[in-house]
């Protein structure tokens, strides 16, 4: 099998797909105006895709209360220290960062609405 996408029942789909769309540089695949606003964004390989939506008769995870570790989307940094910067001036809001004995370096984040964001800037790359 192939992995498809993950998806995140959110109360504000727009808001959040604006956000990742202008700030980490994911891409419109597909979406639907109307309930449940199902959105697919893909990264920019194209091979991971993130869809959001809204059912507010389905559990919402509220991020602000959960640990980044318990759930988190990471992303690939060629500058952690300079993305960190640029998503804090975008209202995202800093948790912790981590300089791996390899060099690598792990900034964890949180977007606007609390959901864990991670940027990694791996010395080798998965």
């Amino acid at each position: 099998m192939v992995f498809e996408h993950i998806a995140l029942n959110v109360k504000n789909v727009e808001d959040i797909k604006d956000w990742y769309v202008a700030n980490v540089g994911l891409k419109v695949v597909s979406e639907q105006s109307q309930a449940p606003f199902m959105t697919f964004l893909e990264d920019s390989t194209g091979r991971v895709i993130l869809e959001l939506y809204h059912r507010p008769e389905e559990e919402i995870t509220n991020f602000k209360t959960k640990h980044p570790l318990s759930f988190h989307m990471a992303f690939v940094s060629q500058n952690a220290e300079k993305d960190k910067i640029r998503l804090l001036g975008k209202g995202a809001s800093f948790v912790e960062e981590i300089t791996k004995e390899d060099g690598s370096h792990l900034v964890m984040l949180r977007d606007p609405w609390g959901m864990p964001l991670q940027l990694c800037h791996r010395t080798k790359p998965f």
